[in-house]
């Protein structure tokens, strides 16, 4: 990380205000991105990577009457911070064997009922108690997390200059709307206070009322029906 040190410090000395302007924004979307990983995963690497996501929005950010620059700027963070988690790999092989255990479970019960599992349903499938899918949703939470958060990100800047892409692009943000708007109400509710009012799982729970760890099992639920209903596409 060192040299990723002395390329943001160099980088800032020679480049705009906007990185400066934009520093918090780095914070802010590490932090997010944090309350997801194992306790071992030290928020200065995922900072780091926002730093160089942010130095390369600054370089390819052209205003074309398209994104405003802060915009912009946030997909780049973004992605270059999902591309460092991705490369160190946190997450257990056990997590991702989980999430596919369960993504399965629901897209085969969804198919066979044509509507919404109920949690208890989804348990029966797995031929666990109610407590114990529970206990998995928490566990393979991070692990769906980033998925989706990977593909709203393909999702984001895909196909910026090629018309095949943005064709995909469109196509996969058709997909992607019509299957959030399959999701029970609650689960709903839950993605748009997280993605798009960037709240994080504790300020959902007071708002909903219930405990960060059900918010958090929610949003898994959530992330695992939108992968069983995409599966062509995640």
């Amino acid at each position: 990380m060192k040299g990723v040190a002395n390329y943001v410090a160099a980088a800032v000395h020679h480049n705009d205000d906007l990185v400066l302007q934009h520093a918090l924004l780095v914070k802010r979307i590490a932090s997010h991105l944090m309350l997801k990983l194992p306790d071992t995963v030290q928020i200065d690497d995922l900072v780091q990577a926002g730093l160089i996501g942010l130095l390369d929005a600054t370089r390819h950010y052209r205003e074309t009457g398209g994104a405003s620059f802060e915009t912009y700027a946030g997909i780049r963070i973004r992605g270059a911070i999902l591309d460092e988690i991705r490369k160190n790999n946190w997450a257990p092989r056990s997590v991702y064997r989980k999430a596919r255990m369960i993504s399965g479970a629901v897209r085969e019960l969804e198919n066979q009922l044509g509507r919404s599992a109920a949690d208890q349903e989804i348990a029966q499938a797995l031929n666990m108690t109610i407590e114990d899918y529970h206990q998995l949703l928490s566990e393979s939470n991070s692990h769906v997390l980033f998925s989706l958060e990977n593909s709203l990100e393909r999702e984001q800047v895909s196909g910026r200059d090629d018309p095949l892409g943005q064709v995909e692009k469109g196509a996969f943000r058709e997909a992607l709307a019509e299957k959030i708007k399959t999701l029970p109400d609650r689960e709903q509710t839950i993605l748009s206070l997280y993605y798009e009012e960037e709240l994080t799982l504790r300020e959902i729970g007071e708002i909903m009322g219930v405990s960060e760890s059900r918010v958090s099992q929610i949003h898994a639920q959530a992330a695992h029906r939108l992968r069983a209903r995409l599966q062509d596409w995640v």
